[in-house]
């Protein structure tokens, strides 16, 4: 992948360090993202159209969401199935919003992330 001037290049999660294994189990399973391991608290990932890492180290917070990564999904209900299977917590069932529909799930470290699809 090419770097863009200007472009979201790289996005970094908190992870906890007794949550590595959890994490790769997690996403791989309901999104389909690879992963490689850099040492043993920090992963990096790609499969969703823009590469990043889940960083355990120096004791990493998950702290209450201030930024919404926010995944697309072309079926909301299958992907949100695939959360919950996989042990994800939702935190804001779907709801409408314009333009289409959504909803909030905490990951095995807390992170909050949304699913949106068109209505």
């Amino acid at each position: 992948m090419a770097n863009i001037h200007h472009s979201i290049n790289y996005i970094e999660f908190p992870m906890l360090q007794d949550k590595v294994a959890e994490t790769k189990i997690f996403y791989s399973q309901v999104f389909g993202w690879a992963f490689t391991d850099w040492g043993a608290a920090y992963i990096s990932f790609s499969g969703a159209d823009v590469e990043g890492g889940f960083n355990a180290l120096d004791d990493a917070q998950v702290t209450p969401c201030g930024v919404l990564v926010v995944l697309y999904a072309s079926d909301l209900a299958a992907t949100l199935t695939r959360v919950t299977d996989a042990g994800g917590v939702v935190v804001k069932p779907t709801y409408e919003f314009p333009g289409g529909k959504r909803f909030h799930f905490q990951d095995p470290n807390g992170n909050e992330l949304a699913v949106w699809s068109e209505s």
